[in-house]
């Protein structure tokens, strides 16, 4: 079942209407995973950072040795076209894909040459400025490059990222922190993640295990124009323990603050609520 409604599908050259389908049982994308994808939003009548994301879900492809086909203008494009399907105002959430379609040596390795492209556009609201989430710890962990390809917003990684959900969950949290191999704190299982002490704000330091967001470098740079030192450094689940705000960043909801880790309780502060005005008046400012 899809995520949200009004769905519209680009696939073989033209938009469709509905989830449409697009892999064979053979693909594969279908039966070993190949797959990658990159999320960006139309809200608010704007599209924050399209051609980022259409360009990284071609770096995404290139690691796991699919050929990319569309290039990042002509993708932007194909995204423009089908957003005109839906009314003003409406908020949808952006999904341009790739899978592998044959197999090489052995039929592990994919083979180079044609591969599966398709966009699905989904209208998914924004969150209300008031909602937040909740963090706890998870056993599981962020793998790195030398155990999963990291270096990509791939398919085949999410499983893991379901069970730190589904663990979080069942302790009655919204989402899970989540270390690094090191046991460092490397983001949530959903989302890149900030915590504010003494009104400075501090994100972990991209170390190869998890992907730095393109929103996360959004809010980095428009916090460093306001006038807000950032530290991307080594955090402990200790330092968030002792943080005054905390907050994610992701593309589906470009803020979400946090009430609650383990215990520890925060307020939504001064810090979070900027870091949210500052996002909006960069990307409702054409910039």
């Amino acid at each position: 079942m899809a995520t949200g409604k009004n769905i519209k599908t680009y696939y073989q050259g033209t938009w469709h209407d509905g989830d449409v389908a697009i892999m064979r049982a053979a693909d594969h994308g279908s039966w070993l995973g190949t797959t990658v994808f990159d999320g960006a939003r139309l809200a608010q009548g704007v599209t924050p950072d399209l051609e980022a994301h259409c360009a990284r879900v071609n770096r995404s492809a290139q690691a796991l040795m699919i050929q990319p086909s569309v290039s990042t203008e002509e993708m932007v494009q194909i995204v423009h076209e089908g957003l005109k399907l839906y009314p003003a105002g409406t908020a949808v959430y952006i999904r341009p894909m790739y899978w592998a379609l044959d197999g090489g040596p052995m039929g592990v390795l994919p083979k180079i040459g044609p591969t599966g492209f398709a966009v699905c556009l989904e209208e998914i609201p924004m969150a209300p400025p008031e909602a937040t989430s909740t963090l706890t710890t998870t056993r599981f962990r962020r793998p790195v490059l030398e155990d999963a390809v990291v270096n990509a917003k791939a398919g085949c990684l999410y499983p893991n990222n379901a069970r730190m959900i589904a663990e979080a969950q069942a302790r009655g949290y919204g989402n899970a922190l989540v270390g690094d191999a090191m046991g460092n704190v490397a983001e949530s299982a959903t989302a890149n993640v900030f915590m504010v002490k003494d009104g400075e704000v501090f994100t972990p330091i991209g170390n190869g295990t998890f992907l730095t967001g393109i929103t996360r470098a959004r809010h980095i740079s428009n916090l460093s124009l306001d006038g807000t030192q950032v530290h991307e450094t080594v955090l402990t689940f200790d330092d968030f323990r002792a943080a005054d705000e905390v907050f994610m960043s992701g593309n589906m909801m470009k803020v979400t603050p946090v009430t609650e880790f383990d215990g520890t309780h925060y307020q939504v502060g001064p810090v979070t609520r900027r870091v949210r005005e500052l996002y909006w008046d960069w990307a409702l400012s054409g910039a």
